[in-house]
């Protein structure tokens, strides 16, 4: 079996001192094969207008075009570029979201942490996760990461905020229900109970006992309200090869 193809990447940031520590970082991985970097966002725009890279790792305070702004100029290529935020400042998160990017990750750059991003831009060139998987930010200890919609599971109401279920965990986010179910019911998650939102995707098994109906999802099963049980069984159907 071939090994896949190492990575080049391209490193913007105007201080010196992260910019050699960020570049000697992912020199030591090994699935990185080549680095460039810049601390200029015009020279950043030339090198990508020149050259092919497999993901670019971006400050976000920067003179002239801040690291959002350069961005959205990226964005507009025909093959945006993965984008992995490296900054002090965590409040930026959602609109890094917003522009697809791969991950944020917070200054002191840990490598290991820079190990986990550079294995995201890995999974995302396989498994197609820029090609319409959104991905969602969530907090866990003071840091931002992303997690794949695809690997969510099912979705827990909790006041105001949605616990999201995944196979390694759960996050909470500060968004309700109801607006899930709106913004993802055309990526299959379907209300089953007023509290849950499950993926199709997902489902293991649907059971029916004693007139109750439920769904096995991961070896967790989830009781599927009397009113939302002909809706799911019948999206099933219509899904069925």
């Amino acid at each position: 079996m071939n090994s896949p193809p190492l990575l080049r990447v391209l490193v913007i940031d105007d201080e010196r001192p992260a910019l050699d520590e960020l570049e000697y970082l992912l020199r030591m991985d090994s699935r990185v094969g080549g680095v460039l970097t810049t601390d200029s966002a015009t020279e950043a725009l030339r090198i990508l207008h020149d050259l092919e890279v497999d993901a670019v790792f971006l400050d976000i305070q920067m003179p002239g075009l801040t690291g959002l702004e350069l961005a959205k100029v990226f964005s507009r290529f025909k093959a945006p570029p993965p984008i992995v935020f490296v900054t002090a400042h965590e409040e930026h998160a959602v609109e890094a979201f917003d522009l697809r990017a791969v991950d944020y990750v917070l200054k002191p750059v840990r490598a290991e942490r820079l190990s986990e991003a550079v294995r995201r831009i890995v999974d995302s060139g396989s498994s197609g996760a820029q090609s319409g998987d959104e991905q969602i930010p969530v907090e866990r200890g003071g840091v931002t990461r992303f997690v794949n919609r695809s690997d969510i599971t099912h979705v827990e109401a909790q006041g105001d905020y949605a616990r999201l279920h995944t196979v390694g965990g759960s996050h909470l986010i500060r968004t309700p229900l109801s607006t899930l179910e709106e913004e993802w019911g055309p990526a299959g998650f379907v209300r089953i109970h007023r509290s849950l939102l499950v993926s199709l995707n997902h489902i293991d098994e649907v059971r029916i006992q004693g007139g109750k109906c439920s769904v096995l999802i991961q070896g967790t099963e989830l009781l599927v309200s009397r009113r939302h049980t002909r809706d799911l069984r019948d999206l099933l159907t219509r899904r069925r090869p």
